[in-house]
């Protein structure tokens, strides 16, 4: 077990490395776009209303761990969700309309026989998949210290 320490601690380095990366284009990004563009003080507010109900949505418990779990195990049924991630079934049918209403699922039926329904990532929940993890990454490794 020993072994995979310095592997751990360089992938640390990585991940920490991409972030400052990462922040710093955003910061970069985000001059750009101040200097160039006139934005008010109204304009701003609404944005950050925008994110914050987008936040709010996915910081709702079971969004990110099941949108994590599509990731990983790509197209994967109710019932493989429900096992894996110990939801009830209520639970689950519930996140599972939200997540595809917003766009960040998709639900395709095979009408077999058997009936099987499988859910699978669109584009926007893999992108939030691939942006909320350094991000919970980066809080979890800053209120740490």
């Amino acid at each position: 077990m020993d072994s995979q320490k310095p592997l751990k601690g360089e992938l640390h380095k990585l991940v920490e490395a991409r972030i400052k990366r990462t922040l710093k284009g955003v910061e970069d990004t985000l001059r750009h776009i101040m200097e160039k563009q006139e934005i008010s003080i109204e304009d701003l507010k609404e944005d950050m209303q925008s994110l914050e109900e987008s936040f709010n949505r996915l910081s709702q418990k079971w969004n990110l761990e099941i949108l994590y779990t599509l990731f990983l195990k790509g197209s994967t049924s109710f019932s493989e969700l429900k096992k894996i991630l110990g939801v009830n079934s209520r639970t689950l049918s519930d996140k599972l309309k939200m997540l595809k209403k917003y766009e960040y699922i998709e639900r395709t039926v095979d009408f077999g026989p058997p009936l099987r329904v499988k859910y699978a990532l669109m584009t926007k929940g893999r992108n939030i998949v691939l942006l909320a993890l350094p991000l919970l990454y980066y809080s979890s490794s800053v209120t740490s210290l």
